[in-house]
């Protein structure tokens, strides 16, 4: 299994369109979850850390794509993350045969591999370091090698992000993140990363509980 490839193409986002959130509920492992639920209406704007995350207008984007709670059967246990890469969904797995999903935008690295890691850590509005391999191919973002570029609504990395580390604890530089470009949500994007409208990772970074026993599995 080969992550690297996948964040190289993580790309600097220059558009200032934003989603906000209203929190689906979030369920405690073992509880059931009885109802299937829709969250069309939870992206009117939000404050988050001093940051003003304007609303975005969702109905132009597929409603196939919003936040939902939907019936989701699979083997494994509440608290895993599945990525189904071709279909552009994220599932957050809960009890009783339900999942939360999210749509997300991938990116041709993101077609480069599949199977199993875990959620080593998560930073809230985290910095940005882009790898040198685009840099090299944008000069423009160079700056931000070595210093990295601070959180902010245009920083590529959104609101959150989760760090992707494989079985032998080493980071695989894969992430989970946010992104200002919430009209790249359903589509093959020019990055690599698993990309999600902000207010949707923010939802799932509430609901992750890093360490070895969050498996990140990825479906191709």
């Amino acid at each position: 299994m080969r992550f690297r490839n996948a964040v190289l193409l993580c790309s600097l986002a220059a558009t200032l369109a934003l989603a906000s959130c209203s929190t689906a509920p979030i369920s405690p492992i073992g509880e059931k979850v009885a109802t299937n639920q829709i969250f069309s209406t939870g992206y009117g704007p939000v404050e988050d850390h001093g940051y003003a995350l304007p609303a975005i207008p969702i109905n132009k984007v597929n409603e196939r794509f919003h936040r939902q709670i939907v019936d989701y059967t699979t083997a494994e246990r509440p608290g895993t993350i599945i990525v189904n890469t071709p279909n552009r969904f994220l599932y957050f797995v809960l009890p009783g045969g339900k999942a939360v999903r999210y749509g997300i935008g991938v990116g041709k690295a993101g077609f480069a591999w599949e199977g199993r890691a875990y959620v080593a850590w998560k930073q809230e509005w985290p910095t940005w370091h882009p790898p040198k391999e685009m840099a090299e191919r944008k000069p423009d973002v160079a700056q931000y090698v070595e210093k990295g570029m601070g959180p902010g609504l245009r920083n590529p990395l959104g609101a959150r992000a989760m760090y992707l580390f494989n079985d032998e604890g080493k980071d695989t530089l894969f992430r989970i993140h946010g992104s200002p470009e919430w009209s790249s949500i359903g589509t093959a994007a020019s990055s690599g990363c698993i990309r999600m409208i902000n207010q949707d990772i923010i939802d799932l970074y509430a609901r992750v509980r890093p360490g070895r026993n969050t498996h990140v599995i990825v479906q191709q």
